[in-house]
């Protein structure tokens, strides 16, 4: 028997047709937010039905406000944005779906909220309303983005049209050095293979770094896949999945549980699988990573300085380094760690989970902000876990505003924004140009390391505060 991959495991089982090079997929999730209108403004205009309402998921994160909920929807201050929200509410009526909406006591991203509910779960095909729906790979999921039209169609026939891309095998063995975090490690990832180096693949991440990171970890690399130009990343479901996944409300229970976990082993890759393409990293070389340009691919140990774009290697580059530190106000030359911050935003589908709100809560105890700086959880039920360990009593005498879940400062599309020429070092995902707001910059970097950059009031090496 030919020895496959966990890509080509995944992908064979949900093929239904293939004509001309394109596959008809069978869909097994379907999460959608309330940005998501026009997709049910088609199925309107059409007549047309859920056909499988079980399997489709909204939720309300991209748009929502995250300094109050006072008032309920009504509360909602924006007209737009609140008329968004209750037709998201007349629609799951209408239409049948299960919503995670606005009051729901489980309300939250839609890339955080399915995980810790057991509705994403290994082997699955899983389409999103967001291009950060490669999060879900972190179970061993072939998980990507589609448009409006894509998703009526994968709401009304449970069925999606696609090319089979490429794989990629991304190795990282070694041993994490004090203060690394899983943010570090795929931006340094996304460094060396660029921004588009994924393009046309499926990227699948394998070695010691990631067989030993936790499931929110793991989701936080592949949350940032597609900023690696790829459509999708996994990782191999193993014993810490299994465990996390356990218990949870949507999670299969009893006898189903047991012959879940035995497919789910089935999975991961075999042993002498080919892929497309594969690059190796040593984990034991990755240093706290920061951005200094307009995209992802624009990054640096902390250690470092800003680079000189005459050492850009041919004149693209050059180019490309010149303009992005024009936008970015930066000299070449000058250390990393003297950038100063105007903002620092803890959140978004990348950084929200618990964990990341106990890494910054660790570096927060150790002084008090000197910009403004938000955290903002992934869900509600984060943030009533965080409350209940006292993570925002920690936060809020450090000086850090602790709000209501949401994509908030990372979509920039409900009033949470940066003003034109702020700077922020954000745990979020893109730093292009006017990502968090107009002539907004935008430094990404790890909760822990953007928790002491509030401290500092600049980008600091936080494995320094920590030593202390």
């Amino acid at each position: 028997m030919v020895a496959a991959t966990m890509f080509d495991k995944v992908w064979n089982r949900h093929v239904i047709a293939e004509e001309e090079g394109e596959v008809l997929m069978y869909v097994d999730r379907a999460y959608f937010h309330e940005g998501s209108s026009h997709a049910f403004t088609q199925m309107d205009k059409r007549n047309l039905k859920v056909a499988r309402p079980q399997q489709v998921f909204g939720f309300t994160d991209h748009y929502v406000p995250t300094a109050s909920r006072a008032g309920g929807i009504a509360g909602i201050a924006v007209p737009e944005i609140r008329n968004m929200v209750i037709n998201l509410h007349a629609n799951a009526d209408k239409y049948g779906f299960q919503l995670f909406g606005f009051d729901d006591p489980r309300q939250g991203i839609l890339h955080i909220v399915p995980p810790e509910q057991g509705i994403t779960q290994p082997g699955m095909l899983i389409c999103g309303a967001d291009s950060h729906t490669s999060t879900h790979g972190a179970f061993g999921s072939i998980a990507f983005g589609i448009g409006a039209s894509e998703m009526m169609h994968v709401m009304t026939t449970q069925r999606i049209w696609q090319r089979k891309p490429r794989t990629m095998r991304i190795r990282v063995d070694g041993k994490l050095g004090f203060g690394v975090a899983a943010k570090d490690v795929i931006i340094a990832i996304i460094a060396k293979i660029s921004s588009q180096g994924g393009a046309g693949h499926v990227l699948e991440y394998s070695g010691s770094v990631f067989k030993n990171m936790t499931m929110e970890q793991r989701m936080t690399v592949c949350n940032m896949s597609i900023e690696g130009g790829a459509r999708a990343g996994l990782i191999a479901p193993d014993e810490t999945t299994f465990a996390y996944m356990q218990g949870r409300p949507w999670a299969p229970q009893g006898k189903a549980w047991d012959d879940a976990v035995a497919f789910w082993k089935t999975l991961p890759s075999d042993e002498g699988a080919t892929f497309d393409c594969e690059v190796t990293l040593d984990g034991a070389g990755i240093t706290p990573m920061v951005t200094w340009g307009t995209n992802p691919e624009h990054a640096l140990p902390v250690t470092g300085t800003v680079p000189d774009p005459r050492s850009a290697g041919d004149d693209d580059k050059r180019i490309e380094f010149e303009t992005a530190l024009e936008y970015m106000g930066l000299k070449a030359g000058m250390p990393l760690s003297d950038i100063a911050v105007d903002r620092v935003f803890i959140g978004s589908c990348t950084n929200s989970r618990i964990e990341d709100i106990r890494a910054a809560a660790e570096v927060a105890k150790l002084g008090k902000a000197r910009v403004p700086a938000w955290v903002v959880p992934g869900s509600q039920t984060i943030k009533l876990a965080a409350e209940k360990e006292g993570l925002d009593k920690i936060l809020l005498a450090a000086g850090f505003e602790w709000r209501e879940p949401g994509c908030s400062l990372c979509t920039a599309l409900n009033g949470d924004q940066l003003k034109p020429g702020e700077r922020c070092a954000s745990t979020s995902n893109r730093n292009f140009r006017g990502r968090q707001g107009t002539g907004g910059r935008t430094h990404l970097v790890s909760p822990a390391m953007a928790a002491a950059a509030a401290i500092n009031g600049h980008i600091v090496d936080v494995r320094e505060m920590l030593r202390k």
